[in-house]
């Protein structure tokens, strides 16, 4: 019988991404340059990952929203979703002012800015060069190409063009149902490449955090610790407080919905992508009773703008390398820090490191802090990357339930009993396909059951 219940626990991809987690750490701290040369495990895991993601964005956003008799409510949702991601997002900017501002973290380095070698993030600068301004950003939104924007992987103009042809078809009516269903199976389809692939995660978490550990050693934990310590605590706070308000707002307990996605959190953790599990939080999230228009449409779109976890990050890390150089920030300057983050913030798709480029743009548009001073976090930037990641996640799941529950769509009763037995409910390797009901009202009158 202990055979029994210990082969069951080793079958759960929790289990087994928390033992990949700790015997990667354990191998990069006694082993560092062994570790240091898994990193192509922990890159190939979420490369994998990331072959599927525009097509499943793609059907998923279509689907749910062409489903939809009026085309109105798609345009709804999706206003409430960017009102809520402005709202959490600006939200957690000020608490990482706030807090690095409170505990001053870099205090006392007395870095010069002369002395430092700012070669090593010269390719970070020169991508945040070429992010440009605001209307860039949005004209990048447009692709060039729809097959280019696929191919390239590129979030915000598939979300754009997925958009556009899902009221498209919504307007064309039952003419175009045979295509939206073959849409639907194919959605299912990947959703079942996803689960063959969710069989090397734990391979993939066990090589990034052998790297990681390999690479920068935990000794430079040691040494920016108020700095991780800082980071940590405050997107615990924020995920505590904020994001538990939200939750409890919407009739729900955060905890066990945290408990509901403990495998993508554990992922996560040890690949530092929320790319990573975007496609089973589609399908948790539906499971829940939130029907698959919203989740189509919310969840994908906050990978894009709703980075909590990021927004916290940005302000702690600016604020950090200005307190490290003894550079001395005015509340004007700071309150200008916040208002160029709004915007520098955004976009950053899910992708590991997209904030340190973020912070590299913020930094050139600035004019008051060295974009050198990113070297001071090199070192220190992945064991950070977890901790945004982490809250990321968090942040974008309970963003989709909000809405669900602003346009009162989500069937709460059955949310409430899929969260109660959430620790009974079966992996994410196991789990059946997305389930294409829709349930819920308004949004259940609306769908079409085929």
């Amino acid at each position: 019988m202990r055979s029994t219940f210990l082969g069951k626990t080793l079958s759960k991809l929790y289990v087994q991404v928390l033992i990949a987690i700790v015997l990667g750490i354990a191998l990069g701290h006694y082993m560092p340059e062994l570790g240091t040369q898994l990193k192509p495990l922990g890159d190939l895991f979420i490369k994998l990952i990331k072959m599927l993601l525009a097509p499943i964005i793609f059907a998923s956003i279509v689907v749910g929203v062409a489903r939809m008799n009026n085309v109105h409510e798609a345009g709804r949702v999706g206003l409430k979703a960017v009102l809520y991601f402005e709202f959490a997002s600006t939200l957690a900017l000020a608490i990482g002012l706030i807090v690095v501002n409170l505990f001053k973290p870099g205090s006392g380095m007395n870095i010069d800015p002369a002395h430092i070698d700012g070669s090593s993030v010269s390719t970070y600068a020169q991508k945040a060069t070429q992010q440009g301004g605001v209307f860039d950003f949005i004209m990048n939104i447009v692709p060039n190409s729809v097959v280019g924007a696929f191919a390239n992987g590129e979030m915000l103009p598939i979300i754009f063009f997925s958009v556009l042809l899902a009221i498209a078809l919504a307007r064309a009516g039952k003419t175009v149902e045979p295509f939206v269903d073959m849409l639907d199976m194919f959605l299912q389809g990947m959703f079942g490449v996803v689960r063959i692939a969710m069989y090397v995660a734990p391979l993939g978490a066990f090589g990034g955090m052998a790297f990681t550990v390999g690479k920068y050693g935990i000794g430079t934990l040691a040494s920016y610790g108020q700095l991780i310590l800082c980071l940590y605590l405050t997107s615990a706070v924020f995920i505590v407080l904020v994001l538990g308000i939200a939750m409890k707002l919407c009739g729900l307990s955060l905890f066990k919905f945290m408990r509901y996605i403990k495998d993508e959190l554990l992922v996560t953790l040890g690949t530092a992508s929320t790319e990573a599990v975007l496609p089973q939080m589609l399908v948790k999230l539906e499971k829940m009773g939130i029907p698959k228009p919203v989740v189509g449409l919310v969840l994908p779109t906050g990978y894009a703008f709703n980075a909590d976890g990021t927004a916290i990050y940005l302000t702690m890390a600016a604020i950090f390398i200005a307190q490290a150089m003894n550079i001395d920030l005015t509340m004007w300057d700071q309150l200008v820090l916040l208002g160029v983050l709004l915007f520098t913030s955004k976009g950053s798709a899910g992708v590991a490191g997209a904030g340190f480029v973020a912070l590299a743009a913020t930094l050139a548009s600035m004019h008051k802090i060295p974009v050198e001073g990113l070297v001071l976090l090199l070192g220190v930037d992945r064991f950070l990357n977890e901790a945004r990641a982490l809250t990321n996640l968090v942040g974008n799941g309970v963003a989709t339930v909000v809405v669900a529950r602003w346009e009162k769509s989500i069937d709460l009763a059955q949310a409430r009993a899929v969260l109660d037995r959430g620790a009974a409910l079966p992996e994410p390797s196991d789990v059946e396909s997305a389930p294409t009901h829709v349930t819920g009202a308004p949004l259940a009158a609306m769908a079409k059951h085929h």
